[in-house]
């Protein structure tokens, strides 16, 4: 296993201003130096190791960017770093993720006998005209649609499936869209 040797705040700081001045070789010892420290920081906050190693590259792509805003008469390498390290942690963390369904623990589903929205919307005359509406349209084309506001597949899924550029379905959709609009106004 390979170890790194502790660097003093001198020695980073001459390594900081090498990396202001562009140095890859200095980057690439500062970063040996310093990135079991800083992983420390951010797997502390975010508590996955995967994200953690995301968060850690984007602190060293800043530090490089950042490299000449380092100023030793106000902190020490390490803590400047750190600080860098730590606000983007908490920046992810603070992020609200969407628990996918996958996510849901079992059994979770609630079983209702309430009819769906959809069954609802196709039994009252606005759905019948939809319905009607819908079946002026070519039979492809209002696969498309449906596929796409019924099932939510985005242009890149329907262009697979129907096999046609993605160029090709946005035109479809476009159209089918207003020739429903025009179909449901009449």
């Amino acid at each position: 296993m390979h170890t790194v040797t502790p660097m003093t705040a001198e020695e980073l700081t001459k390594l900081m201003q090498r990396v202001a001045a562009r140095d890859r070789t200095a980057f690439a010892s500062l970063y040996a130096a310093t990135s079991g420290k800083l992983y420390g920081v951010v797997l502390r906050i975010v508590n996955r190791r995967d994200l953690a190693d995301e968060i850690l590259q984007e602190v060293y792509v800043k530090i490089w960017e950042r490299a000449g805003d380092f100023d030793a008469r106000r902190a020490s390498p390490i803590t400047w770093m750190a600080t860098i390290a730590r606000n983007r942690a908490l920046d992810e963390a603070r992020k609200v993720k969407p628990v996918s369904l996958e996510d849901m623990p079992a059994g979770f589903d609630v079983v209702s006998d309430a009819p769906l929205a959809l069954d609802l919307l196709m039994r009252s005359e606005d759905g019948r005209r939809l319905s009607d509406c819908l079946q002026r349209l070519d039979a492809e084309k209002r696969d498309v649609v449906v596929q796409a506001y019924l099932h939510g597949l985005s242009r890149e899924d329907l262009g697979k499936r129907f096999d046609r550029p993605v160029p090709t379905i946005k035109t479809w959709l476009h159209r089918s869209l207003a020739q429903l609009k025009d179909c449901l106004a009449a």
